[in-house]
């Protein structure tokens, strides 16, 4: 039996693809595609435990502890304790995480520039359909946000 007989292969070599193309995107502001999603998210959530934070992304806290001390030593967040609970930290985005919120916004556009290109709009646009679909029947959602739409979206959509 080849690879060609599952379907899944392609979907998953395609999103490597994606981002290692969106790595090297973000590589000039020192920055991991899933670093990106975490700032997008506190630029959402503003400060918030860090634990409240690795549930939205699903993920342990100790895997988030790694990534909040990362961005710490970047100074893309700061982590202090919680003052109602002090066996908790809170993360928050410092001023230079929040300006680089449109760098990564800016990435992200330039990655769905390169989809819609490499496929044409409309089938770029029902991939984004599929994908989206995909993601909300398997349980999944934007950390942060209020809605399902994806990143960046849902304060276009309020905006527009």
């Amino acid at each position: 039996m080849t690879m060609d007989a599952f379907n899944l292969h392609y979907m998953l070599h395609s999103a490597n693809l994606v981002e290692e193309r969106l790595r090297l995107r973000l590589a000039d502001i020192g920055i991991s595609p899933r670093q990106a999603r975490v700032i997008d998210a506190l630029a959402r959530m503003g400060a918030v435990s860090q634990v409240a934070l690795a549930r939205e992304f699903g993920i342990t806290p100790a895997s988030m502890s790694t990534m909040t001390a990362r961005l710490i030593a970047a100074n893309i967040i700061t982590r202090k304790i919680d003052p109602e609970e002090a066996r908790s930290n809170i993360v928050e985005l410092t001023q230079r995480g929040r300006e680089l919120l449109s760098v990564v916004h800016a990435g992200w556009r330039d990655i769905d520039a390169l989809i819609a290109d490499k496929l044409g709009a409309e089938d770029a646009a029902h991939l984004a359909a599929l994908t989206r679909s995909l993601r909300d029947r398997l349980g999944g959602k934007v950390p942060g946000a209020t809605s399902n739409e994806p990143s960046g979206r849902v304060e276009q959509e309020k905006a527009g």
